[in-house]
């Protein structure tokens, strides 16, 4: 043999030299350490120590914190090890609240499913942790300090990854927790309700704010039309969690399964996305041709708005005024009903936990109702499905229905990042060409990458363009801006991948998030309309509902202080 050998329970493993801890290695061997706080995508903090391995000396390593190195020898499953490893979920559990029946996170939590794995039927310690009150301040989501391992995870992705600090470790030793500073409730913090927090936290001290015991009354009151829209990232996020395909788009079977909870309509938000890159465009070119307010910042994503309001409100003049999708849709759907003998009521389910806190904001409000009413999470869906009893995986998949039928692939393509500008540059192009289709495609606006700029030719002008997903890179982008570089169109996702990786969606790993990126590209294929000036319901939306109402009905501004 050459090359550089270690041994892993006596089977001597390869090193190519690329793995950066001997947890990776053992993976690939085909084991699975236990762990809480390891994620690739963030750094490592070995604080729960479940990956401890024996060495040939009798010496114990974290194997996510050791450099694998030739000729070491390793043991994953000793005697010693187990109870090692045991002791460590008693000691966890023995602070823990242990009404797992009615945790939100019942069923897929991480300490539950390793108490199980180790077979422990009795905690040999006294919890003597006072409980905690339940923080419920947020409109996206609820702390319960009582089931946190302090793990770290959820202060690594706030910190490293989204740049918000919304928490971090307070006091030390047995004193220690996680919370915002000064133990304000969550939503005095800076935090920006992503949920990238809850993605990650593998207990239920952090989970999404659930609006389905609200959306359930409405369904089943007969005076109620109760409309749903369905965002484009959630159709390729839910396939998986009923073993069907992971790269299934599954708008056919949401839109039947949605029929079946009692919805009156549904429909997708990707028919509002058309609306968004119009309107979004017109804008585009206002600014260009009148030099002003460049560059300008998309707003789609209510966190990243949220994240602007609270950290730069001198930007919030580039932010576009137009309304997200899912406000757009949801006015001219109120619009359209508005002399229905029934209460209207907007359900949208989207990727993400912040559209929650945005369908409440004041902006969105007339007369003290909402444009859209409720805003329910994929996961959200997903635990409704299962409740009423509906075999997602048998269901034959239907069409929207017929009012709102019509969308596009560029419509589509928001659900992951750089579709926002791929749609707009599709709007903008001149040459309309399947040739000049697969040139936009491929002018670095694709691919999961947390920033890509590119810079494309429109008349006698160069626009440059800056895509970005992850509230860290915006702030790098942000931070180039103010030294002097030059953008004249910038989207902004806050989650890492755009809204395929929104905080509401089924846990995915960062290849998952790949998947569903595709999965939403191979949809924007299927359909024979590509660009959203070519919708003929978009035509007949202008001519009719939105005639002299597209500002009121498509537009906000929000209700921001730049001086503060």
């Amino acid at each position: 043999m050459t090359g550089k050998f270690m041994t892993i329970d006596n089977i001597p493993i390869e090193l190519t030299g690329e793995e950066k801890n001997l947890l990776e290695v053992i993976r690939r061997t085909g084991i699975e350490l236990p762990t809480f706080c390891y994620y690739s995508e963030l750094s490592v903090y070995g604080a729960c120590r479940m990956c401890m391995v024996e060495n040939s000396h009798g010496g114990m390593e974290a194997a996510c914190s050791t450099v694998p190195k030739a000729g070491m020898e390793i043991y994953t499953n000793t005697e010693r090890l187990h109870k090692h490893r045991k002791m460590i979920l008693e000691l966890l559990l023995a602070n823990h609240c242990r009404d797992c029946t009615t945790c939100q996170k019942n069923g897929k939590c991480r300490l539950q499913e390793l108490a199980s794995l180790f077979g422990l039927e009795s905690i040999r310690f006294k919890n003597l942790k006072p409980e905690p009150e339940l923080d419920t301040s947020s409109l996206s989501i609820i702390r319960d300090a009582h089931k946190c391992i302090l793990c770290g995870d959820c202060v690594r992705m706030c910190n490293e990854i989204q740049n918000v600090g919304a928490i971090d470790f307070v006091n030390r030793g047995s004193k220690m927790v996680i919370g915002p500073a000064f133990n304000e409730p969550i939503a005095n913090s800076p935090c920006v309700g992503c949920g990238q927090r809850d993605a990650v936290y593998p207990t239920g001290a952090i989970v999404i704010r659930k609006d389905t015991g609200r959306v359930w009354p409405e369904l089943n009151d007969k005076n109620t039309k109760v409309v749903a829209q369905v965002a484009p990232a959630v159709r390729v996020a839910m396939a998986k969690e009923f073993g069907l395909p992971e790269n299934e788009n599954s708008m056919g079977r949401i839109t039947a399964a949605l029929r079946r909870l009692g919805f009156d309509e549904v429909y997708d938000t990707a028919t509002g996305a058309d609306l968004t890159v119009l309107e979004e465009s017109n804008e585009f070119l206002q600014r260009i041709e009148a030099g002003e307010n460049l560059p300008l910042i998309t707003s789609c994503c209510p966190a990243w708005i949220q994240y602007c309001e609270k950290n730069h409100p001198e930007l919030m003049k580039n932010v576009s005024t137009c309304k997200s999708p899912m406000q757009m849709f949801s006015s001219v759907i109120k619009a359209k009903y508005a002399t229905s003998s029934r209460r209207v009521v907007c359900v949208a389910v989207m990727p993400c936990t912040a559209k929650k806190f945005e369908c409440a904001r004041e902006e969105f409000m007339h007369d003290g109702v909402p444009e859209t009413d409720y805003v329910i999470t994929t996961q959200e869906l997903i635990q409704m499905i299962h409740k009423a009893g509906i075999v997602f995986e048998e269901l034959e998949p239907e069409a929207v229905d017929s009012v709102f039928s019509t969308c596009t692939g560029a419509g589509v393509i928001f659900g992951v990042t750089g579709g926002v500008t791929e749609a707009v540059l599709r709007r903008l192009s001149t040459d309309k060409s399947n040739k000049a289709l697969m040139s936009i495609a491929f002018n670095d606006v694709r691919g999961m990458k947390g920033v890509k700029e590119t810079t494309i030719p429109y008349g006698d002008k160069e626009v440059r363009i800056a895509i970005v997903s992850g509230l860290k890179n915006a702030e790098k982008v942000i931070q180039a801006l103010k030294n002097g570089e030059h953008f004249d169109f910038i989207e902004v996702m806050a989650c890492p991948g755009g809204c395929v990786a929104g905080g509401g969606q089924p846990f995915g790993t960062n290849a998952a998030k790949e998947v569903r990126g595709k999965a939403l590209y191979s949809a924007d294929k299927m359909l024979s309309i590509k660009r959203s000036e070519e919708n003929p319901l978009m035509l007949s939306l202008y001519d009719g509902v939105l005639k002299g109402r597209v500002h009121e009905l498509l537009h906000v501004h929000y209700n921001h202080k730049e001086e503060e």
